[in-house]
């Protein structure tokens, strides 16, 4: 953990008083901790972004275009006619309030411009002030402002703040819908050049070779194969590792995080065990070998692009029908965004599984399914043969990951797998989990190092939400279905003083799923002891 980052104590020290000065008053402080890197010029022209040029936000001087505020309005007034909602989310707000306190920013820090109300007021006054009429004549009586340069800043800061988890929306009367908020936001600022390199450099990467980690075609064959040596060395059991194979079944795509990225690694691995078990016939990708879509964090436009090469591989390796693996956004962007903005997939079959011969209706349109539907269908069909006492040294409960969670409603499906998997499961209160779960703090980009102070604010709703089932129930392990979260959990974990271990929840299946042909299994994919082999005394 960096230096820079407060000690816990002190970060607990919360001051939730405003400052003295009105807020459009009070100017933007860089503070080191709070605020991401600016993007590389090498990854905006990959992308062929505006403006690549090197400069950091706490720079006095953000080397913008001569035109820069002209751009930003024609930009506002295209997206106010483009997206209905953007224009209605700007007009409907009677500032209630309802939201203030929800932003797990806001319970974090304390800033008020964190309140969901108010972040989303950095665009609306400058809406006010050249969109409306009532704007135009009253000024500032009519709470609009000018676009100045510390108006910019302003809006850099606190869009690249917030991590678009849509808690506050749950609590809107209105159901404004904050995300897309921010995600208007962050599209003005990319017409002049101003984001984050944790956003720009994955997708630049995901254009360069299919995934956000510019992992190339031979290394991701290497790991998996690698994991392959792994799961033989546990189990005795080779399983295989079909990569391109045209004519598959099904297309399997999940994060690369999973591929190079602890405890990620350990999902995969059950993945794998779990595909060759069932024997399904299916291929991966060295293409599309990405399921995430950092687009949703920068553009439509981009969410566009990005998710346009899973369903190109799809069709050029005449599958029919894709799976999914432990992904967050990825959900949010494939069942809300991809038909309007890439069609339909029609050339690609309604799921329906192989082994259960279940049809998975609500992947009708985008042919796409997620690895815990898939995988609680098999248990509820009785076609796999677990042991959940391989997990009894684990005390379990489940993080909701923001985007199949409260976008998706994928509530029931990961707890039903764990609870067949795990014979110690506990849920976390109720007003922190499902609809209402908290984020981890570093979601929409925002996973990256240098504003880790601001992640640790972030997190610490969540971070108070295990401390409660862990004292209460003596849980040491935090499961969740988002390579993001298996990112950013564990040094939240880590910081606020909680010993508990993060894991994806094909983990726990690894280790819970009795192979046929298996040899006697000692240890779990982490190479620990099983819990039912410390019992019996033989280790």
């Amino acid at each position: 953990m960096s230096e820079s980052v407060p000690k816990p104590d002190e970060l607990a020290r919360i001051d939730y008083k405003p400052p003295r000065k009105q807020w459009v008053d009070t100017p933007v402080e860089f503070r080191p901790g709070t605020w991401c890197y600016s993007a590389a010029p090498k990854n905006l022209e990959y992308l062929d972004l505006p403006n690549p040029r090197k400069w950091q936000p706490s720079d006095e001087d953000w080397k913008l275009p001569e035109n820069w505020k002209e751009i930003i309005l024609e930009g506002f007034k295209d997206r106010l006619d483009k997206y209905r909602s953007f224009q209605l989310f700007m007009d409907i707000c009677v500032r209630c309030g309802a939201c203030a306190d929800k932003c797990h920013f806001f319970i974090g820090g304390g800033d008020p411009k964190n309140m969901p109300v108010l972040r989303a007021e950095l665009l609306r006054s400058v809406y006010r002030n050249d969109f409306t009429i009532g704007g135009k004549i009253l000024r500032k009586y009519a709470g609009a402002r000018e676009l100045t340069i510390d108006v910019l800043k302003e809006w850099f800061y606190y869009f690249y703040q917030c991590t678009e988890c849509r808690r506050c929306s749950v609590f809107c009367p209105y159901g404004i819908d904050q995300a897309e908020i921010t995600m208007m936001g962050r599209e003005l600022l990319n017409l002049v050049g101003c984001n984050i390199n944790w956003i720009v450099e994955p997708v630049a990467n995901c254009f360069r070779t299919g995934n956000h980690l510019g992992i190339q075609p031979h290394g991701l064959k290497d790991m998996l194969d690698f994991f392959a040596d792994d799961i033989e060395d546990l189990t005795g059991i080779r399983v295989d590792v079909p990569i391109n194979k045209k004519g598959a079944e099904i297309l399997f795509i999940t994060p690369s995080g999973d591929v190079f990225a602890d405890p990620g690694t350990f999902t995969l691995m059950g993945y794998m065990m779990l595909f060759h078990e069932i024997g399904l016939d299916f291929t991966w990708s060295t293409y599309a070998s990405e399921g995430g879509n950092f687009g949703l964090f920068t553009s439509h436009e981009m969410i566009k692009r990005l998710n346009a090469k899973m369903y190109a591989e799809a069709k050029r390796l005449g599958v029919k029908w894709i799976l999914g693996g432990e992904c967050g956004h990825m959900w949010r962007v494939i069942h809300q965004y991809m038909d309007t903005m890439n069609g339909p997939a029609d050339f690609l079959e309604e799921p329906v599984s192989p082994i259960t011969g279940t049809k998975f209706e609500n992947a009708k349109s985008t042919k796409m399914v997620h690895i815990a539907e898939f995988t609680a269908d098999l248990i509820k069909n009785n076609k796999l043969n677990l042991d959940p006492g391989r997990n009894d040294s684990l005390r379990v409960t489940f993080h909701d990951s923001c985007n199949p969670a409260r976008a998706m409603g994928l509530f029931e499906e990961p707890r039903y797998v764990i609870k067949n998997v795990c014979n110690h499961y506990y849920d976390m209160p109720e007003n922190t989990i499902k609809e209402q779960t908290f984020c981890c703090g570093g979601g929409a980009g925002l996973g990256t190092d240098e504003n880790m102070e601001m992640r640790m604010r972030g997190g610490f709703p969540r971070a108070n939400a295990v401390k409660y089932v862990h004292e209460k129930y003596g849980v040491n392990r935090l499961t969740c279905v988002c390579a993001i979260d298996r990112a950013t959990l564990p040094p939240l974990m880590e910081y606020w003083g909680l010993p508990v271990e993060v894991t994806g929840v094909h983990e726990l299946v690894g280790n819970a799923l009795v192979m046929k042909g298996e040899k006697e299994r000692t240890n779990n994919l982490r190479g620990e002891p099983l819990k039912e082999m410390e019992d019996s005394g033989d280790v």
